[in-house]
């Protein structure tokens, strides 16, 4: 009996081609052409590890020695003159008829309506303020289909968080007093109370969480986010810095905050903000500019005050 059998199809089957990445160019007026992946919609979440490991790398990055000693040592020349600083604030304040206290409007028991210029003020280093921001890049990215804005807001979200992570971190370690409380318990200056217990913190919050800035690191992270992804947008950097010195003087005036609770809560801000922002686009141009920044202290006299501050520049 003759059995045939089918001989087995040499012929080999070709592999479909795997999808390329979705992705999108810009090209920037210094040459450089950045590529943005399409954005997942947990990117702020499934990124925070890593970012949190590589922002925690550039602090103690040989080449950014300079920058976090810079901080250190700004902040040790202002603590001593910190409880003077916070009064001239304050006399500055009452002379433009500036509130001490930052009071507010509530809709819905959520949304925040400031009352006056400087509850304004105090605003804008709220976290619900990068939320709301954040939203905005989010809703015009899917609309226009932008990469470049959805990973904006991407990046904004992680940066609420990871400055949260941070500034908290180092509030329970320092536990200094915020200037209201301070004053009430007659300490100039702050007590300072390192290492304060769970149970303590969160009954007496404002005895422990003056150093360094939550709202100044928040909103410095924010911007630096929104910055970094639209270089060429001149005026981004000059009214955001000019909005982060407002800042500062409305928590001083206001004894929410000390001048020396500013310098780490800036490098921290920048940090965050630099470190989310480039893990969300990669440079095709080797020549592109790598922005750096700088410390410098500033003494000068103003409306009768002598006064004592740090320049940060970009």
């Amino acid at each position: 009996m003759l059995v045939c059998a089918q001989e087995a199809d040499t012929a080999k089957v070709k592999e479909l081609p795997k999808e390329l990445p979705k992705v999108q160019t810009y090209t920037l007026k210094d040459g450089s052409v950045r590529t943005y992946p399409k954005p997942k919609l947990l990117d702020f979440v499934t990124k925070l590890p890593r970012n949190f490991i590589n922002t925690n790398k550039d602090f103690v990055a040989k080449d950014h020695a300079y920058y976090l000693g810079g901080a250190v040592a700004a902040t040790l020349i202002l603590i001593p003159v910190d409880q003077k600083l916070t009064d001239n604030s304050r006399e500055i304040a009452e002379k433009w008829g500036m509130s001490e206290d930052n009071t507010y409007h509530k809709i819905g028991g959520v949304f925040k309506i400031p009352k006056d210029i400087g509850s304004t003020l105090y605003l804008i280093g709220n976290g619900s303020t990068v939320v709301l921001v954040g939203i905005g890049f989010g809703v015009y990215g899917l609309i226009k289909n932008d990469y470049r804005a959805q990973a904006t807001a991407s990046g904004l979200m992680e940066s609420l968080i990871l400055s949260g992570v941070f500034t908290q971190t180092i509030k329970r370690i320092t536990g200094r007093e915020s200037p209201f409380i301070a004053e009430a318990n007659g300490n100039k200056g702050g007590a300072w109370n390192p290492f304060p217990s769970f149970a303590a913190f969160g009954k007496n919050t404002s005895n422990y969480d003056a150093m360094p800035s939550g709202h100044l690191t928040t909103f410095m992270a924010g911007l630096t986010v929104i910055a970094d992804n639209y270089p060429d947008v001149k005026w981004i950097k000059p009214v955001g810095y000019t909005l982060a010195g407002a800042l500062c003087f409305q928590m001083m005036q206001s004894k929410v905050h000390w001048a020396s609770d500013y310098p780490l809560a800036l490098l921290m801000g920048y940090f965050i903000g630099k470190t989310i922002s480039k893990s969300r686009y990669t440079v095709s141009d080797p020549n592109a500019k790598n922005t750096k920044y700088k410390l410098d202290f500033i003494a000068s006299r103003q409306w009768e005050y002598n006064m004592v501050g740090v320049k940060v520049s970009f």
